[in-house]
């Protein structure tokens, strides 16, 4: 972002404010696409007007814009595989033993029955 023109940290600090206004709005209920559209052209056209005298601020929003962004789309994401494979038994460490499993056991397999593939 530090080689970035001005203009464009602009534009990628409202599509973080318009994410997160996305997000808050969802999650209290509030949401509407009027309010949205009012909120971005808003947020877009101070950001633009303002763009070349706070471009360091810019710049240090759309960093830490992305740090949280990225940092809560990781722990969801691990939070969500991790309720999923509990929820469907799945064990992917394979510390359990079980029949129904589609992995090869290499004690019984026979020799005959593993060739190369070429």
């Amino acid at each position: 972002m530090q080689l970035s023109s001005p203009r464009f940290k602009s534009i990628a600090v409202t599509a973080g404010l318009t994410f997160w206004f996305i997000i808050l709005t969802s999650a209290t209920g509030y949401f509407s696409y009027e309010s949205l559209l009012i909120f971005s052209i808003s947020i877009l056209t101070i950001t633009q007007i303002f763009a070349y005298k706070v471009s360091k601020g810019l710049d240090k929003f759309a960093i830490f814009n992305t740090i949280i962004f990225l940092g809560l789309l990781f722990i969801f994401m691990i939070s969500i595989y991790g309720i999923l494979f509990k929820l469907l038994r799945i064990d992917l460490l394979r510390l359990k033993k079980n029949k129904e499993t589609y992995w090869l056991d290499v004690e019984t397999t026979n020799k005959e029955r593993i060739v190369k593939q070429y």
